[in-house]
Formats: C-alpha cells, structure tokens, sequence
C-alpha cells in the first residue's frame, strides 16, 4: 500500500511539475513572439531623416546647396635650382551672385600663384577662371568664370555677428579630390587668431573655430548655417589635430567683396605697427604686476602709428614654460572701453571697429599704473 502510495504520488507530482513547466515554456515563448513583433514595428519602413535644427533635413539641405559648391584647380610654376617646377593647386569654391553678377568666392592660399585656374561644377562641367580679386590678410579670392549663367547656383550669405558658440555648421567641399563632401559640426568658439605663412608676421583674426571636419581641399568651401546659408569660408586646419577647424567669418566677405570684385584687392586694413603676446599668470609674475589678462606689446616697429602714439615695447628677455618672451612692454587692457582679455580680443576688435586714420583710445598698464593713450591708426603694408 506504501509502495503504491508513493508511486502514485510521485506520478502526480511529476506529471503536475510537467503541466506548470509547459505553461511556463509556452508563456515564454508568447512573450520572445510579443517583443519579436514589437522590435519589427520599431523598424522603420522608409530611410530614417536625420533633423538638424528647427526641422532641417540635413540630407535635403545637401540637396539643396550641393550644386553651388565647384572643384577649384590651378597649375603653380616655380623656378627652382632644378629647374622649373610644376605642382597642382586644388580647393573648393562657392558660387555668389554679387548684384547680378555671378563670382566664385574662395580662399586667397587656394589660387595663390595658380596659372591656368579651371572650375568644376556638380554637374561635371568644367570652365576656366580668372581672379577678379583677392585680400591675403583675410585669406579670400574672388574669381570670375565663363560658365553659363543657368548653371551657377548661387549661395546666400548672412551676418555671421549672429554666430554663437554650439551653433550647428555644415560644411561642404571637396577634401582629398572627394568631391561633394559634406560634415557637420557645431561652433567651437569666435574670434580666433590664425598667422598664415603668405603673409609674414601678420595674423588672420576674428576667425571661426568649428568642429566640423575639415581636410586639404575643404579650403574655400562654404560653412552652413542650418538654413543653408553662407556664414563663413573654410580656411585651415591644425595638423594631426581631431576636430579643429576654422573659417573667415561671412562678415569678412560680406565687408570685402564690393572692392575685390571693383579694384581686386582690399585696402582698409588698420595697422597699428606692433608685435606681442597674451599675458598669463607667470608673465605677470616675472613683471612684478597683478594683471595677468591684456595682451602684452612685446615689440613696436620703427615709424609705425604705434611708436608716433608712444606705446612702448619690451626690455628684456625672460624664460617662461612656454619659451623666450620679452618683457617689460605696455599692456593693453582695453580698447574705447572694451576689455580686452588676450590678443583674439584686440585683434578682432582691430578686425570689426576699425579703419585706417581713426583715432581709438587705449587703456594700458606701463610701470603697474593704468594709463589712457590715443592712438591714430595707419593702412597696414602690402603682403611680403
């Protein structure tokens, strides 16, 4: 009875074990088919539309500018000890109907000693080019074409004043002989100061720094704004740097393009004839002052608007972690009451707020005493 008992229990007991382990397994795999069907309605029907701002396609911006960027290619001859030499210039342009008339806008280090200049459009077509125009110190050219007018598509160009940092730029052009290369990015910071080796010790300023990918022949391609319009000119790169890029902010063009299309070049420069670096902590220290900000003349040129003002440069050499500085000179700490923090500072100022033969006031640092100075600015010299 005993025996009996505990056979039948145990056949119970497995078969109810078995009863609860099927429903169990059955349930589970009604619930791996419910999220099997829910992942399938989660994937889309159609190309997913990636949205950059205000509910911008980035593909239909493409569509929409792609046919207003050109390849850029020019032959550069030099005479050399072994003989004359042959290297091919290439870049990006940008096609913009200046008040009727249909230019191709550019960097000036793209065409910079280019004969031969042909220009290349989406389509595939290629025309020759000749430069209208150019300014080294804002690294820009204008070149004309003898593409047909219906086939230039022309670009818009706004106010980059507008421009804040983590703003969404694009960038189209055609890196490495890529053409049509489109990258996206934001505004990294404003008003950067470039030196360009075309142009001797004079530097580039009020540059755009972007994260947007930037590589050799993005260089005179447009910088987007969501909206597909012009608010600065790609220019340089850092080398072996991720990330860092820069541009002529559209103001610059917007400033320059009446006289390099009438004249062929830009004349209204201001040149205040001085050389200098940006103060810090340790510089302060070595000058025995509490400013560590303003930007510090290190050198005055002879005859400049500068020295006739009576600004005064360094006196001494002193070693700081960074390298040799001279010490000693005036500090500008502002410029008609703007504060001026480093060199980006005053030089963008120069950049934006003045012209040849106006008269600015200073504020300086000379012997740790704040001092005001005037000072007249003059035209800055013709390119090396």
């Amino acid at each position: 009875m005993i025996a009996v008992a505990l056979i039948v229990g145990l056949f119970a007991g497995g078969t109810l074990s078995y009863l609860i382990t099927s429903q169990r397994i059955n349930d589970l795999e009604n619930q791996v088919s419910t999220l099997q069907d829910q992942i399938s309605n989660l994937q889309p029907s159609e190309n997913i539309v990636y949205i950059f701002g205000d509910n911008t396609s980035l593909s239909e911006l493409y569509d929409e500018t792609k046919n207003s960027v050109v390849v850029i290619q020019g032959v550069i001859v030099q005479d050399t000890i072994f003989g004359t030499q042959y290297q091919q210039a290439q870049g990006s342009g940008f096609v913009y109907d200046h008040e009727g008339q249909m230019v191709i806008i550019t960097n000036f280090h793209v065409v910079d000693g280019a004969e031969s200049i042909f220009v290349t459009l989406r389509n595939g077509n290629t025309y020759t080019a000749t430069v209208l125009g150019s300014d080294a110190y804002a690294d820009l050219a204008v070149l004309s074409t003898d593409a047909p007018e219906n086939e230039l598509k022309p670009l818009e160009i706004v106010s980059s004043s507008t421009l804040k940092v983590g703003d969404p730029v694009v960038a189209i052009g055609n890196p490495f002989g890529l053409t049509g290369s489109m990258t996206v990015g934001i505004v990294s910071q404003l008003g950067r100061t470039i030196r360009e080796s075309t142009i001797g010790n004079f530097s580039i300023a009020n540059i755009i720094q972007t994260s947007a990918p930037i590589n050799p022949g993005n260089s005179g391609g447009p910088l987007l704004n969501y909206l597909g319009q012009v608010v600065g000119i790609t220019t340089a790169i850092i080398a072996d740097s991720q990330g860092l890029g820069f541009a002529v902010p559209s103001n610059t063009i917007l400033r320059e393009i009446e006289p390099l299309v009438d004249t062929g070049s830009y004349t209204k420069h201001s040149w205040l004839g001085v050389l200098g670096t940006d103060m810090n902590y340790e510089i302060a220290q070595l000058m025995d002052t509490d400013f560590t900000y303003g930007w510090l003349i290190t050198n005055v040129v002879s005859g400049a608007p500068a020295d006739k003002a009576g600004l005064r440069g360094g006196t001494e050499l002193a070693q700081t972690v960074e390298g040799t500085v001279i010490i000693g000179g005036d500090i500008i700490i502002a410029i008609e009451g703007t504060h001026i923090v480093n060199g980006d500072d005053f030089l963008t100022y120069l950049v934006e707020h003045t012209s040849p033969g106006q008269t600015v006031e200073l504020t300086i640092v000379r012997n740790n005493q704040t001092m005001p100075l005037q000072v007249e600015f003059g035209t800055r010299p013709p390119p090396p």
